[in-house]
């Protein structure tokens, strides 16, 4: 089994900055896609950003130029640097992965951004 935990989220004014962190434990092969999403109330889980095995990242437009993605695969880690931070960025915040078994989710953590 893979387990996939988060860690960073937090309150945090707007226009300031967090740092997401999501740590793999289990029995872990290489993972192919590792990423962030995120879900607001009322709203669908959406892709805030993604990034595989080679490096490729790919944004969501709503997080462009103040969002970064990145990994640390030797340490089965992923990791969201989030800056200019909104109100309308509140949301739980889940990392995702994928190997060739399928998909895991984190339990998710809460960031709200305050006006």
């Amino acid at each position: 089994q893979v387990q996939l935990v988060e860690s960073g989220g937090g309150l945090v004014q707007a226009g300031g900055s967090l740092r997401l962190s999501c740590v793999a434990r289990g029995i872990i092969f290489r993972f192919n896609g590792m990423g962030w999403y995120r879900q607001a109330p009322g709203k669908e889980r959406e892709l805030v950003a993604a990034i595989t095995s080679g490096g490729s990242t790919n944004y969501a437009d709503f997080v462009k130029g103040r969002f970064t993605i990145s990994r640390d695969s030797a340490k089965y880690m992923v990791y969201l640097e989030m800056n200019s931070l909104k109100p309308a960025d509140t949301a739980v915040y889940y990392c995702a992965a994928d190997d060739f078994r399928g998909s895991y989710w984190g339990q998710g953590t809460l960031v709200t951004v305050s006006s």
